[in-house]
């Protein structure tokens, strides 16, 4: 008797990324597991999706994993206390920006967009995820506000929660942007802008030398 199971050539690694492309471009509840076994892996059996991977739940978080640990990482620049905190938070919306207009994959961000329409009960369990990410973000933000504030960077009357909440919104509207078709070098150019919010609360001194970088 034939086993069942996977076939030979399924490649598990291949199979998340283009389930994280289906999740990214339609969204957690618009995903059915019948087009995830349709397109993953060149089609798949529901017994092998199921010994593969468990569930679409199960198979949604290491989407999540796989995101986080590769486009994800344009938000590292967030966290890296060797860069000025003003370099940081502007590297980080350009990378951001270019990442999400890259052709290779659907545009906006899976953590802003994957479960903004979410409506069941099941899309609401497995939300936790992004909702840590965004929360990072927004942390790591307010971390570089404060840092600056701390260095005499910035003005001491500036609210730190107040000013990141301009810059998080920022970065969340990029992904709405990108997915409306606006260009990279549009967006790229709004984050010149919105950064002379920054300077408009710099401590007033011999001007800063910010480099920009373009990812």
């Amino acid at each position: 008797m034939a086993q069942m199971g996977r076939p030979r050539t399924f490649d598990r690694d291949v199979a998340i990324t283009q389930a994280m492309h289906l999740f990214w471009e339609r969204g957690y509840d618009a995903t059915s597991l019948s087009q995830l076994k349709a397109d993953i892996g060149g089609g798949i059996t529901a017994p092998s999706f199921y010994a593969a991977f468990g569930s679409k739940q199960a198979l949604f978080k290491e989407v999540m994993e796989r995101y986080l640990n590769t486009h994800g990482r344009v938000m590292d620049s967030l966290f890296d206390t060797t860069l000025p905190p003003r370099e940081a938070i502007e590297l980080t919306l350009r990378r951001s920006a270019k990442m999400q207009c890259e052709p290779d994959h659907p545009s906006g961000c899976l953590v802003a967009l994957g479960l903004l329409s979410a409506c069941s009960d099941e899309s609401k369990v497995i939300s936790e995820p992004l909702f840590r990410a965004r929360s990072l973000n927004r942390i790591g933000i307010v971390a570089c506000v404060e840092r600056a504030i701390a260095v005499g960077d910035l003005q001491a009357t500036v609210v730190p929660d107040a000013l990141a909440t301009v810059f998080d919104s920022f970065l969340l509207g990029i992904s709405v942007q990108a997915r409306d078709g606006v260009s990279f070098e549009k967006i790229d150019a709004a984050v010149t802008q919105i950064m002379t919010l920054w300077d408009a609360v710099r401590v007033p001194g011999p001007a800063s030398k910010d480099v920009r970088h373009d990812g």
